[in-house]
């Protein structure tokens, strides 16, 4: 099975040196084989660059960067902590929603798709896009990372300022690469239940919404 690059044109321009890379090209060649040997999520696979067909880089206002996709049959749809409308809420976003709620008093909504945040230009990255089915971290090394790394600096890169969450030691790696004497960085602990005591009182949110309207941007309903 070949692997197509079901990507927004708009990203597909800005990240072609990429996909020329070898890495790149090695990556695309373990994952077709991983496609016929392998169950991998997100399924439909199309929806791995879901992430990027949901908010056109001219849009993004914040950048949210997760680790790898969900492993578990029906959940990952290539937006990082998100599950499809109808799937149990897991527990990493669930804290998410409480500290929503805690920060702005926002109800804790029924459905976990977060496609209405990435329509408002919230960028849902894993680090990692793709996984084998049950086995968490399973395409780690692989050649996702230097991907997403190119992506981060893309962004880094831009003009504009950029409001990145960092929520635990991987995502807070990849903040490395951003340029904070331009971009608003904010770390904190995962909202995973191993660590969702350090994550809670974070307030990150508020704290996104005063940036963006301090630099005249409409602010993102969470």
């Amino acid at each position: 099975m070949t692997f197509s690059l079901q990507l927004n044109q708009a990203w597909q321009e800005q990240l072609a040196s990429e996909f020329e890379q070898p890495y790149f090209k090695k990556l695309v060649t373990f994952l077709e084989q991983e496609i016929i040997t392998q169950t991998i999520y997100p399924s439909p696979h199309h929806l791995i660059f879901n992430a990027f067909e949901q908010c056109h880089p001219k849009e993004v206002k914040v950048v949210i960067i997760g680790q790898d996709p969900y492993h578990g049959a029906g959940q990952a749809n290539g937006l990082c902590f998100a599950v499809n409308d109808g799937v149990k809420i897991p527990p990493s976003l669930k804290n998410i929603f409480k500290e929503i709620q805690a920060d702005l008093g926002i109800a804790i909504p029924q459905s976990g798709n977060l496609e209405r945040w990435a329509k408002q230009g919230v960028l849902l990255l894993n680090t990692i896009l793709t996984v084998r089915a049950n086995q968490p971290a399973s395409h780690r090394r692989q050649g996702w990372e230097q991907f997403t790394d190119a992506v981060i600096r893309l962004i880094s890169a831009k003009p504009e300022p950029i409001v990145f969450l960092l929520w635990g030691k991987d995502a807070q790696q990849k903040g490395k690469m951003v340029d904070d004497n331009k971009h608003y960085l904010l770390q904190s602990a995962h909202p995973s239940p191993l660590s969702c005591k350090n994550f809670f009182g974070n307030q990150h949110f508020s704290k996104t919404n005063r940036y963006l309207q301090q630099h005249g941007k409409k602010l993102i309903n969470w």
